[in-house]
């Protein structure tokens, strides 16, 4: 079991991350496609993806095994800002950090006792430029194949998650956040206690927690191993649906003309719940959960089931169809009707 220790200076520090986290979805993805027993939500993406993939996932195999400790300069706080920042941040990791952090691996890696590293990892331990090299193009390949066809289902199910822990924060602050987290984490205050492999103690000691919903974390929360790095807790969105490449302008999306559904898209905002959606539009309960499942259909709107509620947030492709949409009115009223 992992116990994380709070006191009042970690509680006001608590917050979430502004977006999914480019690296760590990339290396618990690499999980994911190795778990043959894994759910069935990732079967499809599953299958897909070890069609595009090459030689990438040699060296990554060596550096994260199946279950278990990984290091943890694979994931920068940068990855947040996107791939190329992530990247650059893993470039410039000192090298006495990868030595010692590719040591605790060689110690702590299953099927081998005597704390050996797989030869493809030598280069790296020995601080060689070029071999560094070969770990970010692997990563940038295998983000190319298995992530980047579908981020937009990974961005919209991370915000969906998002609005959820930001209604409960404006109902109960960050108290009410943590105990409103995933079933496999429990806020027994002052501590958050979650299921894991292994037992482990963190204190926060006034630090606070970055908080960061994940597509491809599954069944358990992440932490990083380091302490003294700035805390971060990794944990499992709630979904359904098998990571599907974005399709716009599939046959739903062409339901999506007319005045009320356009109203009912707007009435999205930050997030809605059906009834919110119902009132803000002005139609009936039974109408704004009809209009909400076409946007859904069309790819525009994601929802998610927290309690009693159902919590519907705009997509990034929503998002943009919306933001078009304004822009396109304020260009109209600003200089009239456009004619070829």
């Amino acid at each position: 079991m992992l116990r994380i220790h709070f006191t009042g200076d970690d509680l006001a520090g608590v917050r979430m991350a502004a977006r999914p986290d480019v690296l760590w979805e990339t290396i618990l993805s690499f999980h994911r496609l190795r778990d043959r027993r894994g759910s069935t939500v990732y079967r499809e993406w599953r299958t897909t993806t070890r069609k595009r993939l090459n030689s990438e996932t040699r060296l990554l195999a060596a550096l994260v095994p199946g279950r278990g400790y990984f290091p943890d300069f694979l994931t920068p706080t940068e990855g947040v800002h996107g791939l190329d920042e992530g990247l650059q941040a893993l470039r410039a990791t000192p090298a006495a950090r990868i030595r010692g952090e590719l040591g605790l691996l060689a110690t702590t890696r299953a099927g081998r006792t005597d704390g050996s590293l797989p030869g493809a990892l030598a280069g790296l331990a020995e601080g060689r430029p070029e071999s560094l090299g070969r770990l970010v193009d692997a990563l940038r390949g295998y983000h190319r194949a298995a992530i980047a066809p579908y981020w937009p289902r990974v961005q919209a199910r991370v915000d969906a998650d998002r609005a959820v822990r930001g209604r409960a924060v404006l109902d109960g602050g960050a108290d009410e956040l943590l105990a409103t987290l995933p079933p496999m984490l429990r806020w027994h205050a002052p501590v958050l206690e979650a299921d894991y492999p292994a037992d482990r103690d963190i204190h926060l000691d006034g630090r606070g927690l970055l908080l960061q919903p994940s597509y491809f974390c599954r069944g358990t929360a992440v932490v990083l191993r380091d302490p003294l790095l700035p805390p971060v807790l990794v944990y499992p969105v709630t979904h359904s649906e098998s990571p599907a490449v974005s399709q716009p302008g599939g046959p739903s999306l062409a339901k999506l003309v007319g005045q009320t559904r356009s109203e009912v898209l707007r009435a999205v905002g930050d997030g809605s719940t059906t009834s919110e959606l119902a009132r803000r539009a002005g139609v009936s309960l039974a109408s704004a959960s009809q209009h909400a499942g076409v946007l859904r259909e069309a790819g525009l709107v994601s929802t998610l089931r927290h309690g009693n509620a159902v919590l519907h947030t705009l997509t990034p492709l929503g998002a943009a169809l919306l933001g078009d949409a304004v822009r396109g009115a304020v260009c109209y009223a600003r200089n009239g009707p456009v004619t070829s």
